[in-house]
């Protein structure tokens, strides 16, 4: 199991705790009580891995269509939607179509970029810790957005993805930054523990949402939209 760098301090910082509990339990097993020694080494091995597998990376094949936009998230659709007002100052006034992801505690939590994407715009904002569920979430909660100009099938429009922290989300990672160009399905980012992430498109008809409220999602390899040729 790969696992990702951005939490390297937790799933390397916990495995060596479990380590030195581990010689603790050990010898408790010999010397003491075989059984609950036993007990407490599989239970602190078993919360290793659960934390660990949080920063899993698995490997993705990234869908290679010149018109096929990926998931920027693994998650469920919980949304999708043409908004404008999204908050985001590169595009203000424009109308866009949203598509929001909730991720829960077992999804794969790394981001990663939609298409070939300039990133010309990249906003932080404090604020709540609302379930990612709520739909206040989207406007009152902690977020991360970039945003600029994708590019697919000669065509070059307006992107934006949006990192929203959730009720035990508290800390987004995003290595992109402006002037920067993302490949597409490359990993920028994540947000550790639960979560929620928004893709910003152009509501144009030349663009369309490949995906329903309720579909599962995977980063990378699930077609998210679609250019019309």
């Amino acid at each position: 199991m790969k696992l990702c760098r951005y939490g390297m301090r937790e799933w390397l910082g916990s495995g060596l705790m479990a380590l030195a509990l581990g010689a603790i339990w050990l010898l408790v097993l010999l010397k003491f009580n075989a059984g609950v020694g036993a007990a407490l080494l599989v239970l602190t091995g078993l919360a290793w891995l659960a934390l660990a597998a949080f920063f899993r990376v698995p490997v993705r094949v990234i869908a290679a269509e010149d018109s096929a936009l990926v998931a920027p998230a693994d998650g469920v659709v919980r949304d999708i939607e043409v908004v404008t007002d999204h908050g985001i100052g590169l595009f203000e006034g424009q109308e866009l179509l949203r598509i929001g992801i909730f991720l829960s505690v077992l999804d794969v939590h790394v981001n990663r970029a939609p298409c070939l994407f300039a990133v010309e715009y990249k906003q932080y904002k404090e604020g709540r810790f609302l379930d990612a569920r709520n739909p206040r979430c989207a406007k009152e909660n902690e977020s991360l957005v970039i945003a600029g100009t994708g590019r697919a099938c000669g065509k070059e429009f307006p992107v934006a993805v949006r990192q929203v922290s959730g009720a035990i989300a508290r800390r987004i990672v995003c290595e992109a930054d402006r002037g920067q160009t993302l490949e597409k399905g490359v990993i920028y980012g994540m947000i550790k523990f639960g979560s929620r992430t928004e893709l910003y498109l152009p509501n144009e008809p030349w663009i369309s949402a490949a995906v329903a409220v309720g579909d599962k999602v995977r980063s990378g390899s699930t077609i998210i939209a679609r250019i019309k040729l």
